[in-house]
């Protein structure tokens, strides 16, 4: 029998109902993650198929949107290190990141995620959050919702792209 996905194994203990999806949705981009990512060769992660992003591009923003987004969530700015890991989106660090080191920044990032989610008040979830230096509109549940769904979508973008290159 194949495995349930996370959402389908029931409610994740001590997580309010409202925000049980998008901790679903974190959990589930995890455990893909992993499975999709076991022996991927570390040659094969700078590699832009079609000139689409690469595999190290997707790791590092899977990590860095959370990391940016819960901080909204949080009413909070971003610190100078949030600004050095988006510049950095997309490239190598001079020692070479591994496959695993980029994949352990984003299960620690996942954790955190969940963290706050546990923590996040549910009274607050229609309390305004201004994005970013231009404070565009959103709410706490529209920061946390966002959070999980492009952190859905990009693992799609990186599946698609590993299987790309693994078959080149």
């Amino acid at each position: 029998m194949a495995k349930l996905e996370v959402w389908q194994r029931g409610p994740l203990p001590d997580l309010e109902p409202l925000l049980q999806p998008v901790g679903h949705a974190i959990l589930q981009a995890q455990e893909e993650l992993h499975e999709y990512l076991t022996d991927f060769p570390v040659e094969l992660l700078w590699i832009k198929p079609a000139g689409m992003a690469s595999v190290g591009f997707h790791l590092q923003h899977l990590s860095g949107v959370l990391d940016r987004v819960f901080t909204y969530a949080r009413a909070e700015a971003l610190t100078p290190f949030q600004f050095e890991q988006l510049e950095e989106e997309g490239k190598d660090c001079l020692a070479g990141y591994s496959v695993q080191q980029l994949v352990d920044r984003f299960d620690q990032q996942v954790e955190k995620a969940m963290k706050q989610l546990r923590e996040t008040d549910t009274t607050t979830l229609t309390a305004f959050r201004g994005i970013g230096r231009a404070g565009l509109p959103s709410t706490v549940l529209g920061l946390l919702f966002h959070g999980a769904e492009h952190t859905m979508r990009h693992l799609g973008q990186l599946m698609v792209t590993a299987a790309v290159v693994k078959s080149n």
